[in-house]
């Protein structure tokens, strides 16, 4: 049923999707004062206190769940073109000439499930990601995001051999770096002057030598028109700067381009069951 109505919301055009979308958004956070106090301490802290931005993100979290059938079941060529402009495009040219591998850091900002996409039209990529808690939506997941040119990878062991492997190959892998990772898979570092616990595979990958770190997130263009993809390089470390906090700290200034499109609503700075107390890792 779920995969009907999905089928039948993907014809939909975009601009009645994002309309819907809003007003999603709008009834989670009427709905739900836990999600509410998040949304909105989330934002507070990381210094959005201005409306606008916050009714943008409200907004902008049912437009996410809404585009999702559009993104995930549209022919390939359908969903490439709802893609208006790929700004930064250099970085992954200057990449591929040298022969590196490519480590894509895409924040839940914007429409991150269309990079993937779009980066799958040019080249293979393997693309990390968390099993469902519900069984039943694996094979819609497998099959919204999985095609010719896009691998999925599950968040475990093997996975990792999988982004290795495609790294090895000159490939390109993605990954979500603002995802609360497992026990004894983060460490917890400074992300918006509070602590929290940031997985350390993407900092790992992101300083191999062979490899090349960058920076992706589709931008909502207003009215229903598409999407702009932006690619930024990885910012050079501070003096004394770890590898994670570096990340972190080019997360924050992505973000900043587009802070009502970011997902204040997830619970980024939980504690993930048996790990330990916030601990904050130095420069």
């Amino acid at each position: 049923m779920l995969r009907l109505l999905m089928s039948l919301a993907a014809r939909l055009p975009l601009v009645i999707l994002h309309a819907l979308g809003a007003l999603l958004g709008w009834a989670m956070y009427g709905l739900s004062p836990t999600y509410r106090r998040l949304l909105r301490g989330n934002l507070e802290a990381a210094g959005f206190r201005d409306p606008a931005t916050r009714h943008a993100a409200i907004a902008s979290a049912g437009r996410l769940l809404a585009e999702l059938p559009a993104v995930w079941l549209r022919p390939r060529a359908e969903v490439s073109a709802l893609v208006l402009r790929i700004d930064g495009m250099q970085h992954v040219d200057a990449a591929r000439a040298a022969g590196k591998g490519i480590v894509f850091l895409t924040p839940h900002l914007g429409c991150f499930e269309i990079t993937a996409k779009i980066a799958a039209d040019q080249f293979p990529i393997t693309v990390l990601y968390r099993a469902p808690k519900l069984a039943w939506l694996q094979p819609l997941i497998e099959k919204g995001r999985g095609e010719d040119n896009l691998r999925l990878a599950r968040a475990d062991l093997s996975g990792v051999r999988q982004l290795l492997a495609a790294l090895l190959r000159g490939e390109a892998v993605g990954m979500l770096p603002d995802q609360v990772p497992g026990v004894g898979e983060g460490e917890w570092v400074e992300f918006f002057g509070k602590p929290a616990y940031t997985m350390t595979l993407a900092a790992k990958l992101a300083a191999r030598p062979a490899s090349t770190c960058l920076l992706a997130y589709g931008e909502r263009l207003p009215g229903g028109a598409g999407y702009v993809l932006h690619i930024r390089a990885l910012p050079a470390a501070g003096p004394g700067e770890s590898e994670i906090r570096r990340i972190n700290r080019a997360l924050e200034a992505l973000i900043r381009e587009c802070p009502g499109q970011y997902l204040w609503g997830y619970n980024r700075y939980k504690r993930p069951k048996d790990a330990a107390q916030a601990e904050v890792r130095p420069m």
